[in-house]
């Protein structure tokens, strides 16, 4: 996948919602994944969370979302909560 590092949070969340069609959202990384979509950034906030925490806890969760666009993803959203 091209430019990942130029996209945003938000922007991250969508192509995950593209990828992940096909084998519904586990309900467990669902609402992590929705408050994705209000981040700009990793250190944005949604509500009282942090970007970081909510990356987190969707990574924590994400696990049943598989494939080479989940590896990327995945190893990008690392990247960035460090």
């Amino acid at each position: 996948m091209e430019n990942i590092k130029e996209l945003s949070i938000k922007e991250i969340a969508n192509v995950i919602y593209s990828d992940w069609t096909l084998s519904k959202v586990s309900y467990s990384a669902r609402p992590y994944l929705d408050a994705m979509t209000y981040l700009n950034t990793i250190d944005d906030t949604f509500m009282l969370d942090s970007g970081k925490s909510i990356v987190r806890y969707f990574l924590a969760n994400a696990s049943q979302w598989r494939g080479e666009v989940a590896k990327e993803i995945k190893a990008e959203l690392k990247r960035r909560v460090k």
